[in-house]
């Protein structure tokens, strides 16, 4: 199955670290979003450490999975990152479609 995007906003951000795309990023820290927390948003391309990088804000967006998760879960970021089913912390969308296992692409509507 393909799975595709529509952002409707971004922001620019400078990476505390190396980051690999499709993570949820922290709101002042540059870095991975941490476990329920709130974001700034989701890194649309990898980024070195120090250089600007790109966080879809609004719209949907392409997120790697921190566990398996159900299509129209609710969802938050785990410790890397990852888009995990809401248990508590911040809820950062909802899962427009499911995946069986960790590290799977699904497309989240950004809350």
């Amino acid at each position: 199955m393909s799975v595709t995007y529509k952002p409707l906003g971004t922001l620019s951000f400078t990476a505390g670290a190396a980051l690999t795309k499709q993570i949820f990023i922290g709101v002042t820290s540059g870095i991975a979003c941490g476990l329920g927390a709130k974001p700034l948003g989701v890194l649309e391309l990898d980024v070195a450490s120090g250089k600007q990088g790109t966080a879809i804000n609004k719209g949907t967006a392409l997120v790697k999975a921190g566990a398996a998760v159900s299509k129209g879960a609710k969802l938050q970021s785990d410790a890397s990152g990852k888009a995990i089913t809401y248990s508590s912390g911040v809820e950062v969308g909802y899962a427009l479609n499911a995946a069986a296992a960790a590290d799977e692409l699904i497309e989240v509507l950004l809350s």
